[in-house]
């Protein structure tokens, strides 16, 4: 097994990265793999598999409930994983990271426990227009259930977040305000911190989704002063099926459990059950054992990361493909951000997104293509979908630029 590579700011090098990562070693249609979907999920470094792996090999056992050695070892590996993802986004304490399935679990967890109890008929979530899916659904869901509305914060036509029109909407009647740190169809880089001052000072909470963020930008819980953060570990280098609620500790001590069974309880009999503290009260059932223990294999190998470096390399390629973008006639970047992260959106003038992403990946380029669970932004721009490539810290300018001549190869073949 390779060891993962240990880089400062002074010599950090994609290329010397991508040797960490095994699926980035192939072919894929007679050409090496251009990876560019990283917004969907990331890649798994050698650091990440080896440790799942290890945990299967020696360590596969329930947590908490044994008394034998393999219990022990996965008890004290499953917690010290919490304890890490704590650090990682500077929580006060690892009692308030509650492990889930992922983001979008997160945001349910939240909506039913949180906002089944505290939102009433005539009470308003405000949600902007730049969310996933998974940040409008379930509070569609709770409001219709409680009468709650949800109602849109505008966005500019550069695709930033209009605060003076979300100041507009905060009254007494807000209750929550969901947000994403980073969107996932334009990259945008939303002044989350900004955003939950205006809406403390309201009077209400705010819920950050942080699955975009996380990869590329320190993340600080305290600093940021949100009510909830939320990611997933599958966009941060580690494995599926696992992700993060963080949440206030007054919060979650006030919210009822999401889910009933085994470990979220302290006793049960039939006149009723008691609930197990945090953050057990909402991990009913076998946990994702291997999943929490990828997770900290990859936030303990991007400690060994210049995480401004890797950065600042994404924005350059970013930078790199408007450069190129300039000089193909008919090709439209679709949202000018003030600030965005390595996701570069845009649609092609007489190509559909689809064909041009399957005209792509015959030349082993990996990109997204549609409205990437972001209808209501797509509908903002009168748009079915983009093609969407989003870059990570072991993507190149040569990546880049193979991205262009299949674009330019498009244009010959559609032209």
């Amino acid at each position: 097994m390779s060891s993962p590579a240990t880089v400062t700011a002074v010599e950090f090098d994609p290329q010397i990265l991508r040797q960490d990562f095994p699926i980035l070693q192939q072919s894929v249609n007679a050409a090496p793999l251009v990876y560019l979907d990283n917004a969907a999920t990331t890649q798994k470094p050698e650091a990440v598999i080896e440790a799942i792996g290890n945990y299967y090999r020696r360590d596969n056992a329930n947590v908490h409930r044994g008394v034998h050695t393999l219990s022990d070892r996965a008890t004290v590996a499953f917690e010290g994983a919490r304890e890490t993802v704590a650090r990682f986004i500077n929580s006060p304490g690892s009692h308030q990271v509650i492990w889930t399935r992922g983001a979008t679990e997160a945001i349910n967890l939240v909506a039913y426990s949180w906002g089944r109890n505290q939102l009433r008929a005539g009470d308003r979530i405000l949600v902007s227009y730049l969310e996933h899916h998974s940040n409008i659904v379930p509070w569609q869901l709770v409001a219709a259930a409680t009468g709650a509305e949800v109602v849109p914060i505008p966005i500019t036509e550069a695709g930033d977040i209009d605060l003076e029109a979300l100041a507009g909407l905060l009254d007494e009647r807000v209750k929550l305000v969901a947000v994403n740190h980073v969107s996932n169809a334009l990259g945008t880089i939303n002044p989350v911190a900004e955003i939950s001052r205006m809406a403390h000072a309201a009077g209400a909470k705010i819920l950050v989704d942080g699955a975009q963020a996380i990869a590329h930008m320190a993340v600080d819980v305290q600093s940021i002063g949100c009510d909830f953060y939320v990611f997933s570990a599958h966009k941060l280098f580690g494995p599926t099926g696992i992700g993060v609620l963080w949440g206030r500790e007054a919060l979650l001590e006030d919210m009822p459990p999401f889910l009933g069974g085994g470990e979220m309880i302290e006793t049960v009999s039939f006149s009723g059950s008691t609930w197990n503290t945090l953050p057990f009260k909402f991990e009913a059932g076998t946990p994702n054992i291997a999943g929490a223990i990828g997770l900290a294999a990859a936030i303990d190998y991007l400690a060994g990361i210049d995480i401004e470096a890797a950065a600042a390399h994404e924005v350059n390629l970013l930078q790199h493909s408007l450069t190129l973008a300039a000089q193909v006639d008919g090709l439209r970047r679709i949202g000018c951000p003030a600030h965005a992260v390595g996701i570069f959106s845009f649609v092609l003038e007489g190509v559909h997104p689809s064909d041009l992403g399957m005209l792509l990946d015959e030349q082993g380029i990996a990109v997204r293509t549609g409205h990437h669970c972001t209808q209501p932004l797509m509908a903002h721009y009168q748009l079915p979908g983009t093609v969407r490539a989003s870059y990570s810290l072991y993507n190149t300018v040569d990546d880049v630029e193979r991205l262009f001549a299949g674009i330019h190869k498009a244009k010959r073949l559609f032209g």
